[in-house]
């Protein structure tokens, strides 16, 4: 009998390469998930895990056992739907991983309204950007990620993990007024040679911007790096160089000293995530209902991006 404690850790050090990083995620010290792993291939009778750089591999066999474990571990997450279901679990707290800007416009809304219909369900948000938030959710620090695609990303067909699809946002030119393409029509192919401000690499909207420019033919040349928003704007009214930004994360800032072009190509596509199994537990199903109303909304930023 294979113990699903293990298969969790199994997981995490796939997840993570190292045996270090798995144990912070699952809250575990190294020696305990390295006992937990020696003991799971005892179990099987094989070995599961060999040296790769500085972290560590699947074996052949510990893929094979890795996708049952995907399997297993969600089906588990369907059992405890259903249980909570039959308990009729309307009480409890759900915690959620969102970047700032879909907080801001998607899930406090979700939350005013859940607060209406569901008062026993208590939700906690914490800012994650995408690339962690999924993470997150596969490391059971949350229940839920509102998350954006990336390079890298789980893929949609991925067994871990099941995803709802809320909106896609176009990306806009921020660029200083006086320079030569505000008042045009501006392609990606056009910023090519600038002078770019950016987010850091790893964050999923560098990914976007770097992929789009890769198809206009051109590497980007990141002179200035900041994950705020507020920031990338500040620079380009600055004249220090231009950037693409998500339609909705440009509500906020001060646009007066810069020139905003629409730009076709680039799209902030974002999605809930939660665990294979858990999109139908009773105190995941009203919050996600209700993130998917806030997105669909006549007339809300979301919806009309």
């Amino acid at each position: 009998m294979i113990d699903t404690r293990r298969l969790r850790t199994l997981r995490a050090v796939a997840d993570h390469r190292t045996v270090t990083a798995a144990a912070a995620a699952l809250h575990l010290t190294p020696s305990a998930v390295s006992q937990q792993l020696i003991a799971l291939e005892h179990e099987v009778g094989h070995r599961l895990l060999e040296r790769d750089g500085r972290g560590v591999r699947l074996t052949a066999v510990g893929r094979i056992l890795l996708g049952h474990a995907n399997e297993v571990l969600a089906q588990l997450e369907r059992a405890d739907a259903d249980i909570a279901a039959y308990t009729a679990g309307t009480a409890g707290e759900v915690t959620v991983a969102s970047f700032a800007t879909a907080i801001g416009l998607l899930v406090a809304p979700a939350v005013g309204r859940l607060k209406d219909k569901e008062p026993g369900i208590r939700v906690r948000v914490l800012d994650a950007e995408g690339d962690q938030s999924l993470t997150m959710v596969l490391d059971g620090a949350v229940d839920l990620a509102v998350a954006v695609e990336y390079r890298g990303a789980p893929a949609e067909t991925d067994r871990r993990l099941s995803r709802i699809p809320l909106y896609s946002e176009p990306f806009d030119v921020v660029l200083p007024r006086e320079h030569p393409l505000a008042g045009q029509e501006v392609t990606v192919a056009d910023l090519h040679g600038e002078t770019w401000i950016g987010p850091y690499p790893g964050n999923p909207c560098h990914d976007v911007i770097a992929l789009a420019c890769e198809h206009a033919g051109f590497t980007p040349e990141f002179a200035h790096s900041s994950d705020d928003f507020s920031a990338v704007v500040a620079l380009a009214a600055a004249g220090a160089g231009v950037a693409m930004v998500p339609r909705l994360a440009l509500r906020g800032p001060d646009l007066s000293g810069v020139a905003v072009r629409p730009v076709s190509g680039p799209e902030r596509r974002v999605f809930a995530a939660v665990r294979r199994g858990a999109e139908h537990h009773p105190l995941l199903v009203p919050l996600l209902d209700a993130l998917r109303d806030v997105a669909t909304e006549p007339g809300h930023p979301a919806s009309s991006s």
